[in-house]
């Protein structure tokens, strides 16, 4: 499947921002799978458009429920916790580089 985009989509931090129908293509799923992870609050989009890495979100949830048999609930959290380790982990370095 081929897309163009007339014009180039950016977010209000200057990402670009692709469709739906480019992210379930990249993240081998479908529009309603997308739809429905934004409508859950899976993931955050702007309007219809998401930015790449909640693209790379959806992939990561699937191979999570597809690999490790997670429902969404769980593979959603799953990352969002990966999410919070590496935060701690920047801070206890920048923490560590700064001794009192």
């Amino acid at each position: 499947m081929s897309f163009s985009l007339s014009k180039i989509v950016v977010s209000p931090e200057g990402e670009q921002l692709y469709t739906f129908e480019y992210a379930a293509s990249i993240a081998e799923t479908s529009t309603t799978v997308v739809e429905i992870y934004v409508e859950l609050g899976v993931i955050e989009a702007f309007g219809s458009m998401l930015r790449s890495r909640e693209i790379a979100r959806i992939a990561q949830i699937g191979r999570l429920r597809q690999d490790l048999g997670l429902n969404l609930v769980g593979a959603a959290m799953v990352l969002d916790m990966a999410q919070e380790i590496a935060q701690l982990r920047a801070q206890l370095k920048v923490y560590q580089s700064h001794p009192s």
